[in-house]
């Protein structure tokens, strides 16, 4: 068992010195040499390194990110403390090594800059993050933040970004600092993508009284699992019988046009689902 828990650990530790030196290639080959920068502690780091040359941006990366790392290993624990270090540490080394390669695109072509950058950072970063560590430490000072004021972890990182483009614009500029921006919301979308999947999961509920007719039909006709539980309706005082299930985002429109079908007048709730564990999700074999 501890060998397996340790290949597992040593697994997980080469896919985020992949993701660390995907991220380091977007940095050094795309996005610095054309004035973009990420947000964050990352972007904090490649302003430091512009403004004091004789200091790389690896050195920035590595000490900027460790009070950060300290606090997640109080808060969350010493083995995503252990990986956030081998990201950040990989990360770090990687751009020190990559520093001099040749820029892949040059300033004429802002847009794919812009867009590639972007698409870089998200795989490398969703990598590190989907394999349980973490390359920027802005990131574990919002989840604390979060417990201390009333605003979410989204709100603050997005208020933190705020203060970064801003002074990125100082720097090197308000043009760059928009590319800057968008390269984060691209690179944000692709990390999703990355830690979600594309077959993001949907639950459904539906409140019918044809709630058996509609569960065999999602049953024969998209191969879902359903579950039934009775209810009872608040203004008619009647029971009920409510159906839940989960389901692809590919399958929302054929599971309503189910629905339709069946009960036009049914009671319909689609909600996002980040993870899905355990049960028996797996699709079956429609034949």
């Amino acid at each position: 068992m501890k060998n397996q828990k340790l290949l597992q650990n040593i697994r997980k530790a080469i896919m985020i010195i992949i993701g660390a030196v995907i991220t380091a290639y977007g940095l050094e080959a795309v996005l610095i040499p054309n004035a973009v920068i990420d947000g964050g502690v990352t972007g904090i780091s490649i302003m430091g390194a512009h403004l004091l040359n004789d200091i790389p941006l690896g050195v920035f990366l590595f000490v900027l990110n460790i009070p950060f790392v300290y606090l997640g290993y109080k808060q969350v624990g010493k083995t995503f403390a252990f990986m956030s270090v081998v990201g950040i540490a990989a990360l770090s080394i990687s751009t020190v090594l990559l520093h001099n390669v040749e820029t892949i695109l040059g300033p004429e072509d802002p847009l794919l800059i812009v867009l590639s950058g972007g698409i870089m950072l998200g795989v490398g970063i969703g990598i590190v993050l989907r394999n349980g560590g973490a390359l920027d430490g802005s990131e574990v000072l919002a989840v604390l933040l979060s417990r201390k004021i009333p605003f979410s972890v989204g709100d603050i990182i997005l208020f933190i970004n705020a203060f970064i483009f801003i002074g990125a614009s100082f720097i090197f500029g308000l043009e760059s600092a928009l590319y800057s921006a968008l390269t984060y919301y691209i690179a944000k979308n692709v990390i999703d993508i990355i830690q979600v999947g594309l077959e993001k999961s949907k639950s459904v509920r539906v409140v019918s009284p044809k709630s058996e007719e509609i569960g065999s039909a999602i049953q024969s006709r998209l191969g879902r699992g359903v579950t039934y539980s009775q209810g009872r309706g608040g203004f008619s005082n009647e029971s009920t019988e409510i159906l839940d299930c989960v389901i692809n985002r590919m399958e929302e429109n054929k599971l309503v046009s189910i629905i339709k079908d069946i009960d036009p007048g049914a009671f319909v709730v689609i909600s996002d689902v980040s993870e899905v564990r355990g049960g028996n999700f797996k699709k079956r074999d429609i034949h």
